[in-house]
């Protein structure tokens, strides 16, 4: 909550609204972590730094920057630290995503923040964690996925792991259990006035990702191999399919009367059986792939759309926000001329909202100063940006 002492954020949508998040610019699950925050109602603040972090992107289209504020401040300047300590003095979240020791060499770590304000919640975004072996290392999403053993569980058994973008490990595996992490030592510290450290790993949270994959390994229930297993695409019926057009029908039919409902609008009741024998998998799975590839996509989705099937059609990006469930719930939504997904997940009470679009590096210093009740401007006027495009390593 914010402090008694300073005045009131500005006004918010969602059940965060009051919640004050300073975000020390990075790239990657940092400001995705920011975003989901700002999304649920948080006024955050992001720490820009001159010049960028490096990703090649235009800001005015950085999604992951939207409903945010931003200031400057130039950290390796004589007076950067002291701004920064001031936000954390305000603030109730802070989140980081350098590597280990990096924000104490900066003077603004855990101890220098928690010096100003012993209530904040100090929230660290790393791929291999504060501490081991590989804690100095540089790395990205793949490298950190590969070694949990997630990786290698994607993909055909005679081909390469497929890479699910950044999206396993960056986004699942580290900002959603950083922000579950800040969100549940926030109660803490309303609870007791004690902040923390929330040392939010990728490694570790995708490691936990693959609990109920283990606990069926254990069981014997899970072959420690790709494509060989239930729900790895080594099942006929839970698997994709080529259609006539070269795009793609996702099938999902793994309970009898699914799987019933599945074949019998393919086409195929007399397979019915082979269900239920391993054996004659690769039989089912060539006669499914040869009635898929009898019709085009869009044909394969009218068959099923009125079904339990449990069969859908593989959008892309540009398709899925067109399709009729989608539009209806406005599972995406458009903000200044950007279509984007819209804040998740939904609330009666407090709904969320896009307010904003992306924060424009340093071009919030004013009202930042004057909600949060700073002593000084938190940073120089905004400066263009150059768009480099390399990816630094987190």
């Amino acid at each position: 909550m914010p402090n008694a002492e300073t005045p009131a954020p500005t006004p918010g949508v969602g059940p965060l609204t009051g919640v004050r998040v300073v975000e020390l610019a990075g790239i990657g699950p940092g400001p995705f972590a920011a975003m989901l925050l700002a999304d649920l109602g948080a006024d955050v603040v992001r720490v820009d730094r001159p010049g960028g972090p490096g990703l090649g992107i235009d800001p005015a289209h950085d999604v992951t920057h939207r409903n945010k504020r931003s200031v400057l401040v130039d950290l390796k300047a004589p007076d950067g630290p002291a701004r920064v300590l001031d936000l954390a003095e305000r603030a109730d979240v802070l989140i980081e995503g350098y590597r280990p020791g990096v924000a104490e060499r900066l003077g603004v770590g855990p101890g220098d923040c928690h010096a100003r304000n012993p209530r904040l919640v100090y929230g660290r975004m790393t791929g291999w964690g504060q501490e081991g072996p590989l804690a100095q290392r540089a790395g990205h999403d793949i490298g950190y996925i590969a070694l949990t053993g997630t990786l290698g569980m994607i993909g055909a058994p005679d081909a390469p792991p497929a890479v699910p973008a950044n999206l396993l490990g960056d986004y699942a595996g580290g900002s959603l259990y950083l922000v579950v992490g800040v969100l549940a030592a926030l109660h803490h510290a309303r609870a007791t006035g004690t902040g923390q450290v929330v040392d939010a790993a990728i490694v570790d949270g995708t490691a936990h990702l693959s609990a109920m994959i283990h606990g069926m390994l254990s069981a014997g229930a899970w072959q420690d191999r790709r494509g060989a297993n239930l729900l790895d695409g080594g099942c006929p019926f839970y698997g994709t399919y080529e259609t006539a057009d070269g795009r793609y029908m996702a099938v999902g039919a793994l309970e009898p009367r699914f799987y019933a409902e599945f074949t019998r609008l393919l086409g195929l009741p007399d397979q019915a059986p082979a269900r239920d024998d391993p054996a004659r998998w690769p039989e089912l799975r060539e006669a499914v792939a040869a009635r898929f590839r009898s019709r085009t996509r869009d044909e394969w989705a009218a068959v099923f759309a009125d079904s339990d099937a449990c069969t859908a059609p593989v959008l892309s990006l540009r398709e899925a926000p067109h399709h009729p469930h989608l539009a209806a719930r406005s599972t995406f939504t458009d903000h200044d001329g950007i279509t984007q997904p819209a804040p998740a997940p939904r609330f009666s009470a407090t709904p969320t909202a896009v307010r904003t679009g992306p924060a424009q590096p340093g071009a919030d210093a004013e009202s930042v100063a004057r909600d949060w009740g700073l002593p000084r401007e938190p940073g120089p006027p905004p400066a263009p940006l150059p768009n480099p495009a390399v990816h630094h390593p987190q």
